[in-house]
């Protein structure tokens, strides 16, 4: 036979348990950067020969086939299958992809600080068609 006590405390160990069940988990999606952003972005992809090794969405050519299709970039979890896909971490890979995955075909590209969070902020716009 349970004690008082060791029926309150099994009652708060069942709300605790369903009160947990029943959240949502948190929204972990970045903040939408702006339109202005993203089409700087395009423009610098096509600037620094992004389409040479990648196939883009909104740039016709070339379609390369060295590194992956970005169509849907946005709804990747991962970055290079190493990374969280996060604008931060985005931005650091497309301007030096060997430090974040060594080995790696991509080379690493001078750009400003500025051009990689706006190519950052393009392919983050992609999502799945």
């Amino acid at each position: 036979m349970l004690r008082p006590r060791g029926i309150v405390l099994m009652a708060a160990i069942g709300l605790t348990t369903t009160a947990l069940g029943a959240c949502k988990p948190a929204e972990l999606r970045p903040r939408e950067a702006d339109a202005q952003a993203i089409a700087r972005g395009q423009d610098a992809a096509a600037r620094l020969g992004c389409g040479a090794c990648h196939t883009m969405p909104g740039i016709g050519w070339p379609q390369g086939r060295v590194g992956p299709d970005l169509h849907g970039y946005g709804d990747r979890a991962l970055i290079a299958g190493r990374v969280p896909n996060r604008p931060e971490q985005l931005a650091r890979f497309v301007r030096d992809a060997p430090s974040i995955a060594p080995g790696t075909a991509m080379p690493a590209i001078p750009m400003k600080d500025e051009e990689a969070r706006d190519i950052a902020a393009w392919l983050q716009s992609f999502r799945a068609r």
